[in-house]
């Protein structure tokens, strides 16, 4: 048998799968404080385009909360719709026109 050469007899390790990216979790509030509604009130009328994850997003808050603020402010009149889907709605700022 011919020498074998430096190295070759040693066993392959065995590869290791990776674990796959994990999503960060975000830590949104389930219930209104003082502070978080008041930004409700007073900034979001003035975001040029308005949706449920734009406020989960920006206020760290859950869906049912950001939906809910959005029904307030539709209710006031301070925001308008734009588009209305099964899924998503759309709003704006509501002006004169």
């Amino acid at each position: 048998m011919p020498p074998k050469a430096a190295g070759a007899g040693k066993p392959q390790k065995k590869k290791k799968w990776s674990k796959g990216k994990m999503k960060e979790k975000v830590n949104a509030a389930c219930l209104f404080d003082k502070a978080t509604y008041e930004k409700v009130l007073n900034e979001v009328p003035k975001y040029k385009m308005i949706t449920t994850s734009i406020l989960c997003d920006r206020l760290r808050i859950n869906g049912s909360l950001a939906r809910k603020s959005i029904a307030t402010l539709m209710a006031q009149g301070q925001i308008r719709i734009v588009s209305k889907h099964a899924n998503q709605a759309i709003y704006t700022r509501a002006t004169n026109t």
